[in-house]
């Protein structure tokens, strides 16, 4: 089993930055795309961000060129950087990693954007 625990989520006004973090740890034998996802009140968790293990990047278009994702292999975490945040980022953001066949989820982190 794999644990992930997110941390960084907070409040911030618009135009502001938040870097979020997400550490695996647990029976962790090969970690292949780890990401972040993010679901809004009243609708549907969508892709954030993923990378591989070799560093290949996918983002989804609502965020390209304003967030980073990156992922330190040797301590098993993912990084999402947030720039230029706007009040429509604002959701709860979950980070996710794919091992083998199985997909773990975290609990997710609150991020708010103020206007």
């Amino acid at each position: 089993q794999v644990q992930l625990v997110e941390s960084g989520g907070g409040l911030v006004q618009a135009g502001g930055s938040l870097r979020l973090s997400c550490a695996a740890s647990g029976s962790i034998f090969s970690l292949n795309a780890m990401g972040w996802y993010r679901q809004a009140p009243g609708k549907q968790r969508e892709l954030v961000a993923t990378i591989t293990n070799t560093g290949s990047t996918n983002y989804g278009d609502s965020v390209k060129g304003r967030f980073t994702i990156s992922r330190d292999n040797a301590k098993n975490t993912v990084y999402l950087q947030m720039n230029s945040l706007k009040p429509e980022d604002t959701a709860v953001y979950y980070c996710q990693a794919t091992m083998s066949i199985f997909h773990f989820w975290g609990q997710g982190t609150q991020v708010t954007v103020s206007s």
